[in-house]
């Protein structure tokens, strides 16, 4: 089983990563991996870059992994490479493709997988990777300066597309990213809920338009550990209101600190656990 609260297990067919924005910079995997490392642990004998990874975090595929979800007798919501990011660019992309096979393979389980190199991810999808119905795909975005990482999401024919804002080091506006079309009618816009939309050029004809936010789950928590950034909580609240005015899940993971039990999982005197459906 798993401590993190949006999943029920972890999978981690690859190990080891580089940190590549202020989001990694007290790295929980890493921490995680030198001690491992220090334990003997097999999977973490290789080092990394000591720039940008560390004691046992090299990038490290372990295909014996593979058939771990086959041998799971009930349906599970597994989380993919707790320990990496599948789409490092030192995972190979037959790889890539194994683990795509064995989660086609087991439709029973639903499978969420998360990275900072969703930009990799398109590339592959154009060069003929397919995604199982089945999985999940999300990027971590941890403040303003890298929403880059959305734009490439919104691109990736994901049944389900996330964002996890944790450690959120700063304020998000994602709004245009739930709604980044605009009316078919041509008026400009994104969203019958627009304030001008009935004295737009329309004459408020796009009032009949639905759209469906192309964003399907938004996870927020505050750096957890010894040199935790503090996450305001307005950077937090904005998100949740931008979420249910969207009508998109909202996932609050944790306030974060030294000690985050200490500081609790609720917002404004709520938790909040909403998820997208699982079908399975």
């Amino acid at each position: 089983m798993s401590g993190i609260e949006w999943t029920e297990v972890t999978w981690n067919p690859v190990t080891g990563c580089d940190r590549i924005s202020a989001g990694c910079d007290h790295c929980y995997a890493l921490a995680m991996a030198r001690r491992l490392n220090a334990m003997g642990a097999a999977k973490y004998q290789r080092d990394g870059d000591p720039r940008t990874s560390g004691p046992g975090f090299a990038v490290t595929t372990h295909p014996a992994a593979l058939e771990i979800p086959r041998r799971w007798p009930r349906p599970r919501l597994v989380f993919v490479n707790s320990m990496s990011d599948l789409f490092h660019g030192q995972v190979g992309e037959d790889f890539v493709h194994a683990v795509f096979e064995v989660i086609a393979a087991t439709p029973q389980h639903t499978y969420q997988v998360l990275t900072k190199r969703p930009g990799r991810v398109r590339r592959l999808v154009e060069r003929g990777l397919v995604f199982p119905p089945n999985l999940w795909l999300g990027t971590s975005v941890e403040n303003g300066a890298v929403t880059h990482r959305i734009d490439a999401l919104l691109k990736v024919p994901a049944a389900v597309r996330f964002l996890s804002c944790e450690p959120l080091i700063g304020p998000l506006d994602i709004d245009r990213f739930l709604f980044p079309d605009s009316c078919p009618d041509g008026c400009g816009c994104r969203r019958p809920q627009d304030a001008d939309c009935f004295e737009c050029a329309c004459g408020g004809a796009c009032a009949d338009w639905q759209p469906r936010p192309a964003l399907d789950w938004v996870i927020v928590g505050g750096e957890s550990g010894p040199h935790a950034r503090v996450m305001a909580a307005d950077w937090a609240r904005d998100l949740r209101d931008q979420c249910v005015e969207a009508g998109v899940p909202f996932f609050f993971k944790q306030w974060g600190g030294r000690t985050p039990k200490a500081a609790g999982r609720e917002l404004d005197g709520l938790a909040w656990d909403q998820m997208p459906e699982v079908t399975r």
